[in-house]
């Protein structure tokens, strides 16, 4: 069974709580106001709903065909269809610039967007987030030329992006990547072999242009000799580009995306960027894709508890341990007596809407950071974006997966089964744990790049808006509480980072043995800013959601917050206990 409604009035909450009415006041976005917004996700949320998941599961069962002899790969029944309907409704181009075609609209809508594409079909969602990226990228760092040659067709879902990394010897370190790059006039042959490039071939567009990173032949050793090209599978005049799927990986979920084995033998592209220095234009892409990678986990956990709930609502099974409760005229009591099932929904919701509530903060100030004519509040809100990105990646992920298992086991033996579409959801969103740097490098990047660049400034700037929200909900008599528990894990998170930078700095793998934990401290100090954010403005705005809300609040921090306490303990012990086994021990 398949259940989707998308949480419209709770992402209208958020950009109340959160203050995109700061957003549109600024010039960018002054066309999107709050009905204009509201009108976009109404629309949206129907399309989700009725469209992506309407061949969601055919496209886990019957997933894709790849010809050998051609390299053609062909999407599962109604996908094709159902794209062409996403670009008529010009999602594709939605927050890209106008002057090519683009909808020009903030990151707070373009972020529920993302969710609930994803959540109603993770599989098809990747392309058109793909493309988004690509033109990003396009944008900040490809030439006039490039620019007016690519835009358009990109914005408008005509053709379609990818970005093309990894190597079969190089994931993670890209300073290992071999494809070669040769100068050729206004151009570059390049000649390498790309694996796990997500839907680096399909039928959905007759063009698509790949995102490269190749050498050049004076290129230095590492990743300073990384160059950046832009290598389409059709070249200019139509004639066939030297680009060919030589393969699909066969995976654990998205069945339905297609993850390519890509070959390139002297093929056509046109550098982006300068020389030698690649990593920008591929960062401003993955950089945008963490951050929505990140919302994968709050999509699919969001799907998995309408569709546990749903379970829940109609199933039987035993007796309430509360006599007053038993339903003495029903063979069985309904599940939602017993206090565990609550407890396992309760995780889902109050965990993902306190996630749900972190990244509509950082899509606020990503707009802002883009667009506010105060260069020093730019600034700020840069500063603490770049120090959030890992833990939207990281920590949603992680536990976007942890809620949909919850969900899984919330319906039993039912949720196991593909009646359900919990253990589709439960395959779907194991990948955002790894794709666009893993969750280990999302946290090596935070305690070992985020935190100490610029003396500490991120850190700074995040705490300094933190303390601020705690004193403010502190004068409120319902908030008090979540202030105080607000303010206490601050504390412990900066005591924290002190600890480790002073034990990271005589020792680099104090930092690497426990960087995961302190994201995921991190992670839980960032969803309780952002339960004490939800919880003062329905209580100060008297929002129709008030009393579900301060109890879903009450739940975070007395149920889930605590988790501190005993990751603050592992990330004490330090590597010892780790480093202290031998290779032929493990």
């Amino acid at each position: 069974m398949q259940i989707y409604k998308a949480p419209v009035d709770e992402m209208m909450f958020l950009l109340d709580a959160f203050g995109y009415g700061e957003v549109h006041k600024l010039e960018p976005y002054a066309a999107y106001d709050l009905d204009t917004m509201r009108a976009v996700l109404d629309q949206t949320a129907t399309f989700a709903s009725e469209v992506m998941l309407a061949c969601n599961r055919v496209g886990d069962q019957q997933g894709l065909s790849w010809d050998p002899k051609t390299g053609a790969v062909t999407t599962p029944k109604g996908f094709k269809e159902a794209y062409q309907r996403l670009v008529e409704g010009g999602y594709v181009g939605l927050a890209a610039p106008p002057e090519y075609g683009g909808g020009g609209a903030p990151m707070s809508l373009a972020s529920f967007v993302s969710e609930m594409h994803t959540a109603g079909n993770k599989s098809m969602s990747m392309c058109p987030g793909l493309t988004a990226g690509l033109v990003e990228a396009l944008h900040e760092h490809g030439s006039k030329e490039l620019q007016d040659r690519y835009m358009e067709k990109l914005i408008s879902g005509t053709w379609t992006g990818t970005m093309c990394l990894t190597e079969p010897q190089c994931g993670t370190d890209l300073g290992l990547v071999r494809t070669k790059a040769i100068p050729e006039g206004d151009h570059y042959r390049l000649t390498g072999t790309k694996i796990w490039i997500t839907f680096g071939e399909h039928d959905f567009t007759e063009n698509i242009c790949h995102l490269v990173l190749a050498r050049l032949p004076d290129a230095p050793e590492g990743i300073k000799g990384i160059s950046t090209f832009l290598v389409p599978k059709i070249n200019e005049d139509g004639t066939r580009n030297n680009v060919k799927c030589t393969g699909l990986e066969h995976k654990m979920g998205i069945h339905a995306s297609p993850t390519c084995v890509i070959d390139m033998e002297d093929a056509i592209g046109y550098l982006v960027g300068e020389p030698h220095r690649g990593m920008r234009a591929m960062f401003t892409m993955m950089n945008n894709a963490r951050l929505l990678v990140g919302v994968e986990g709050i999509a699919l956990g969001e799907i998995a508890y309408q569709t546990a709930l749903a379970f829940a609502k109609d199933r039987r099974q035993s007796r309430s341990l509360d006599p007053a409760k038993r339903e003495m005229d029903a063979p069985a009591d309904n599940i939602l007596v017993h206090p565990d099932v609550r407890r396992m929904l309760l995780e889902v919701k109050a965990s993902g809407e306190g996630m749900r509530g972190l990244s509509t903060w950082v899509a606020t100030l990503i707009d802002i950071s883009q667009a506010h004519p105060d260069e020093a509040v730019r600034q700020e809100a840069d500063d603490i974006v770049s120090l959030l990105t890992p833990i939207i990646k990281g920590y949603c992920t992680e536990r976007g997966f942890s809620n949909v298992s919850e969900a899984m086991q919330v319906c039993g033996g039912a949720g196991y089964t593909q009646d359900w579409s919990i253990e589709q959801y439960l395959r779907d969103v194991r990948i955002a744990m790894i794709y666009e740097g893993t969750n280990h490098i999302q946290a090596l990047d935070l305690v070992g790049r985020k935190l100490p660049r610029h003396g500490g400034r991120l850190f700074q700037a995040f705490a300094k808006r933190v303390a601020r929200l705690a004193k403010e909900a502190a004068g409120v008599e319902e908030t008090k509480a979540f202030a105080a528990a607000l303010g206490k894990s601050l504390q412990t998170l900066t005591e924290t980072t002190m600890a480790l930078g002073a034990k990271a700095m005589a020792d680099n793998e104090e930092a690497g043995a426990v960087a995961n934990s302190y994201l995921k401290v991190f992670g839980l100090v960032g969803c309780a800013y952002s339960w004490t954010r939800q919880a003062l403005h329905a209580v100060q705005n008297d929002t129709t959601n008030r009393a579900t809300k301060l109890k879903t609040a009450r739940y975070f921090f007395d149920v889930i917050l605590p988790e501190i306490d005993s990751l603050v303990k592992v990330i004490a012990v330090g590597k010892e206990p780790i480093m202290a086994f031998d290779v032929d021990e493990l």
